[in-house]
């Protein structure tokens, strides 16, 4: 009798061992995933509520510049940052590409260069964010082929939001 309870005794505490360790090994694993889930859920929601809607344009052969206006129809502010990592395609239908971002005003933009005009009332809060309701004025320098012609414009968020339009040339 004092056998079996030795041997009792022995495979209880072998089962709370081991127990133990399946918690130990088990528990990172599962919080990891946990971590993951929640960050991968995070930047689904953040790119479902961000949007913007291009609203007017404007391109002119002597300038040599593309105007583009874009409102936050969106949810979800977007950063200054955010902005200025952007990419933008611009040029003629069929001929145009991608151009650098350059952080200066518009009247000393280089060529097959962007930048964007937030400041001078566009930001209305003043809190370097693209809000919802706000404007952004974005102006690209390249070749701008002759009045009548198309335009390709195409905004593109880091989180691969993105709008495109065609427009003439005035």
């Amino acid at each position: 009798m004092s056998a079996e309870t030795i041997t009792t005794a022995l495979f209880l505490i072998t089962a709370v061992v081991a127990a133990g360790v399946l918690i130990n090994a088990v528990y990172p694993i599962v919080f990891n995933m946990a971590g993951t889930f929640s960050s991968t859920t995070h930047q689904s929601d953040v790119r479902i509520r961000t949007d913007f809607k291009i609203i007017t344009t404007f391109a002119s052969t002597s300038a040599g510049t593309a105007q583009v206006w874009m409102k936050n129809t969106g949810s979800e502010p977007i950063s200054l940052d955010e902005i200025k990592r952007s990419d933008v395609f611009c040029g003629e239908v069929g001929n145009f590409d991608r151009l650098a971002y350059q952080n200066v005003t518009p009247d000393i933009l280089e060529n097959d260069k962007w930048t964007e005009t937030f400041d001078s009332g566009y930001d209305l809060n003043n809190n370097q964010f693209w809000d919802p309701g706000e404007t952004l004025k974005v102006t690209a320098k390249t070749t701008i082929p002759p009045t009548g012609s198309r335009i390709y414009f195409q905004f593109a968020t880091p989180s691969g939001i993105w709008r495109s339009n065609e427009f003439t040339v005035s």
